[in-house]
């Protein structure tokens, strides 16, 4: 569970995400395929390059970030995504890249409005979505290999 600060940061960043949220999922991605290609080959590159992953990523970001103190209200999406996840063999491995990467877009995109108590807020809250995550596609692999 995250403190009322963390809460607090996170929630002031909403208006930052929904003026450059695709900017940064784009900076996202190109960091991420660069620091760890092994991972390129999860993503579907037509998504890539039309832009539509980038912002649906954002989109997700954004919701998370609205709804962090109460993220049991994105349990549909999560499922929705974590069924496309679990269909490309993401795993529990891969989320630290996506955080690491992720936060340094954050930085690389926002300066110095993403300040280090910006960052670490989102580097909890980050641990506490991809836990959900995990643990969702966790059940779904479950589910599938039964």
């Amino acid at each position: 569970m995250l403190d009322q600060k963390t809460i607090e940061i996170v929630k002031s960043t909403v208006p930052a995400l929904k003026e450059h949220g695709v900017e940064i999922t784009k900076t996202f991605y190109k960091n991420m395929f660069e620091n760890n290609p092994e991972v390129k080959r999860l993503f579907n590159m037509d998504r890539q390059a039309s832009g539509e992953q980038p912002k649906a990523l954002a989109m997700t970001i954004l919701a998370a970030a609205q709804n962090i103190d109460n993220l049991e209200v994105l349990l549909p999406a999560v499922k929705k995504i974590g069924e496309r996840h679990c269909d490309v063999q993401i795993k529990e491995e891969h989320y630290p890249i996506v955080g690491a990467n992720l936060l340094v877009a954050i930085k690389e995109v926002l300066g110095d409005a993403a300040t280090d108590e910006v960052i670490d807020a989102w580097g909890k809250a980050y641990e506490v979505i991809a836990k959900i995550f995990i643990d969702v596609e966790k059940e779904i692999y479950e589910s599938r290999n039964k």
